[in-house]
C-alpha cells in the first residue's frame, strides 16, 4: 500500500511551512476499532428512499429535494441544503463509471472533487466533495479502519495556534482538548477514519457544517461531504474498506 503524500501548507504570502502530518482533521480520539461489517449490497432501484437512510443504493438519480431535506431522525440538526448552495454537477448520483477498482471500493478524485463508491456492472454512486487546499492535498490508499457518528473533534496544536478564536471554542475532553460532536462540529454527522496498515494517517471522510465548500479545495486535508452525502455514505460501507485517492 503507498504511503500518503506529505506536503506542507504555505500560509498566506510567507515561506513558514507546517508538516502535512498535523493535518487538520487529526483526532486524537479515534474509537477503537471493531470487527468489519458485511459487504455493501445494493437494493432495488428507489427514488424514495428517506434522507439519511442507510438503505442502498438508488438506481434512479434521485431528486434534490428528497435527499437534501432536512434530517430529522439524527440527535443533531441537520438542516436541508438549499438548491443554491450545491452545483448540480455535486448533486450525489448513480453515474456510469469504468474502474479497474472492485465493488464496494471508495475512489477518490480530488481534482474533479468526486468521490465515487464503485459498484458492480461499470457503475458508481458519486458524491460531491471538498478537498484539501494546495498544500494540503494527499494521495494514496488507506483502509476505513473504525467509523464514528456525531465524532467529537480533535485538532492539532499547530492548527489551534494558527486559527484566531479557536482555542475559545474547544473544551477538555476525555481524549484531549477539542470540540463535541454535535451541529457545529467541523467533522459534521459522521466520519470514517483512514488508516494505513497500523497507522492512522490523520485523514477522515466526514461531514461539514459548510456545505458551500463542496467542490472546492478548502479543507485541512480531509475530504469533506454534504451531511446527507456523509451519513449516506456511512451507512453504505463496512469498516475495512479500501479506499483510494487518485
Amino acid at each position: 500500500m503507498s504511503s500518503l503524500d506529505r506536503r506542507t501548507l504555505i500560509l498566506g504570502g510567507s515561506t513558514a511551512a507546517l508538516a502535512l502530518a498535523l493535518a487538520g482533521c487529526a483526532d486524537t480520539g479515534t474509537p477503537v476499532p471493531v470487527a468489519a461489517a458485511p459487504a455493501p449490497v445494493a437494493a432495488a432501484p428507489d427514488d424514495t428512499t428517506p434522507p439519511g437512510s442507510p438503505a442502498a443504493i438508488t438506481g434512479l438519480e434521485p431528486k434534490y429535494t428528497a435527499i437534501y431535506a432536512a434530517v430529522t431522525t439524527e440527535p443533531h440538526p441537520v438542516p436541508a441544503i438549499k438548491p443554491s448552495i450545491l452545483k448540480p454537477a455535486f448533486v450525489r448520483r448513480l453515474v456510469p463509471y469504468e474502474t479497474k477498482e472492485a465493488a464496494g471500493t471508495i475512489v477518490i478524485d480530488p481534482y474533479a472533487h468526486y468521490l465515487y463508491l464503485v459498484q458492480a456492472n461499470g457503475m458508481a454512486m458519486r458524491y460531491g466533495v471538498g478537498v484539501g487546499r494546495e498544500g494540503f492535498a494527499w494521495k494514496g490508499e488507506a483502509v476505513i479502519k473504525t467509523k464514528q457518528e456525531w465524532p467529537d473533534w480533535y485538532p492539532p496544536k499547530e492548527m489551534i495556534d494558527r486559527t484566531p478564536g479557536m482555542a475559545e471554542k474547544l473544551d477538555a475532553l476525555q481524549s484531549g482538548i477539542g470540540m463535541h460532536g454535535g451541529a457545529g462540529n467541523p467533522l459534521g454527522a459522521r466520519a470514517m477514519y483512514l488508516w494505513q496498515g497500523n497507522k492512522d494517517t490523520l485523514f477522515r471522510i466526514h461531514g461539514t457544517t459548510e456545505p458551500k465548500s463542496i467542490g472546492t479545495s478548502a479543507s485541512s486535508g480531509c475530504i469533506r461531504m454534504i451531511n446527507q452525502d456523509a451519513i449516506d455514505l456511512y451507512g453504505r460501507v463496512p469498516e475495512g474498506t479500501r479506499v483510494v485517492v487518485l
